[in-house]
């Protein structure tokens, strides 16, 4: 395996916002595909591509980039917002419709919506919006393509009633900006440095990153993808989303071939970072002294898994905890994971159906002992996994497209796993 890591200096947006050099990811970008073509080891057959899909790269007639990669983070300015929601029916009735909470800009949709009201000499240039995955596709192909994952993805363009573009998406004439959306798992033939290429059209990583579950297991089970945000992915959970859903920030990704995948959603691994940094300086460690803490059973203090938890907010609440009452971290960190675990109980409650016999967790908190016991303690009918799949969205954008590079079935051991619970019966 090939692995090449950069990071590009931010640069900034006309209003001085922080936000991706784009020149710079797509020279980075187009360089190391010649580079992997150059090399004697490798025979490059198809190429495919997964990012986050939030932010949108605009292109003139003739397909050059004409604004800014705006940040997904960027504050959306309230004013509009709430003109918006009143114009189409108010946020409630828009979210369940598009199946994603009120998120400004990271709601892609929005990102256009500003643009044409704040910034309409520019909105009138654009040929082509595209997600960044697609645009890194169109990097190779020169060809404008739409994704079914990266529309479907807390967007708020996408109507889950209708299978198309929401209303608003049309009256406001931004659906013309769209080029025609391509199969996920088919694939686009091009020329780079004199090698044929077959190109797919990108993903949004987090769509891409269950793929490899779905191509090893059939039976119903949850991923919960852990990083910055822990998300719970259940797409055997076809039922619609609710309002208590949606306002406990709970959405629908999109799956390649076009289904929705019920997801919740915690700021959990945001939290962890900041609150092991107070405990680290509070007892005198060294920010990784949370990676020597092993399981205690003892240290665990009762339960916190209850119906007053609230997942649609950034914290669980133990930044409220004064540290000195634990007589050490590994004590605090415990509770710590404890606030963390009584909200995920709750979040991946919320995309819970009956038929699910299995929750496999990848990313950061999945090499956390004291994460995994308490998981297993609160699913006690479930098999629980910590799961490892080296470069799951990248593994995930192959397989979408595996067809057409690859006649050998699809490789059975590429997912570690390692069974912290088993699902057992319980006679009361």
């Amino acid at each position: 395996m090939l692995e090449r890591t950069v990071q590009f200096a931010e640069i900034k947006d006309e209003d001085g916002d922080a936000c991706e050099d784009v020149k710079a990811l797509s020279g980075w970008v187009l360089e190391t595909i010649k580079e992997v073509i150059a090399l004697k080891n490798f025979s490059i057959n198809a190429v495919n591509f997964s990012t986050y899909g939030a932010s949108f790269v605009y292109l003139s007639e003739n397909g050059e980039v004409i604004a800014p990669l705006y940040n997904y983070l960027k504050v959306y300015p309230t004013e509009l917002k709430d003109f918006f929601y009143k114009k189409y029916g108010g946020e409630k009735e828009v979210s369940l419709q598009t199946s994603s909470p009120v998120l400004g800009n990271l709601n892609a949709g929005m990102q256009l919506y500003r643009l044409k009201n704040e910034q309409p000499e520019l909105f009138s240039k654009i040929k082509y919006a595209l997600h960044l995955p697609q645009y890194i596709s169109y990097l190779l192909t020169y060809e404008a393509m739409t994704d079914i994952t990266s529309i479907g993805c807390h967007t708020q363009l996408w109507d889950f009633e209708k299978h198309t573009y929401h209303d608003w998406v049309k009256k406001e004439e931004i659906e013309k900006l769209f080029p025609p959306v391509f199969s996920s798992s088919d694939v686009k033939e091009t020329i780079v440095e004199n090698k044929l290429l077959k190109v797919g059209v990108g993903l949004h990583d987090s769509s891409a990153a269950l793929i490899p579950y779905l191509a090893n297991f059939t039976e119903p089970f949850i991923l919960i993808s852990t990083g910055t945000w822990c998300i719970s992915f259940n797409p055997f959970n076809r039922e619609p989303l609710t309002s208590t859903e949606l306002e406990n920030d709970c959405l629908c990704y999109m799956e390649y071939n076009g289904q929705p995948v019920k997801a919740s959603r915690l700021f959990a691994g945001q939290e962890h970072e900041t609150q092991v940094k107070r405990l680290a300086d509070h007892f005198g460690k060294n920010g990784n002294y949370y990676t020597q803490v092993s399981y205690d059973s003892s240290l665990v203090e009762g339960n916190l898994n209850n119906t007053s938890v609230k997942t649609g907010v950034h914290t669980s609440g133990f930044e409220n905890e004064s540290l000195d009452k634990f007589d050490s971290f590994e004590q605090a960190y415990h509770r710590l994971i404890q606030y963390i675990m009584a909200q995920q109980f709750v979040a991946t409650n919320f995309v819970m159906s009956p038929a699910v016999t299995r929750i496999f967790v990848d990313g950061g908190f999945s090499k956390n002992p004291v994460y995994m016991n308490l998981l297993s303690s609160g699913f006690p009918g479930k098999e629980i996994f910590a799961a490892t799949v080296s470069q799951a969205t990248a593994v995930g954008a192959a397989l979408a497209i595996h067809k057409h590079w690859n006649s050998r079935p699809v490789a059975a051991d590429m997912i570690e796993l390692k069974l912290y619970a088993t699902a057992h019966k319980t006679v009361v």
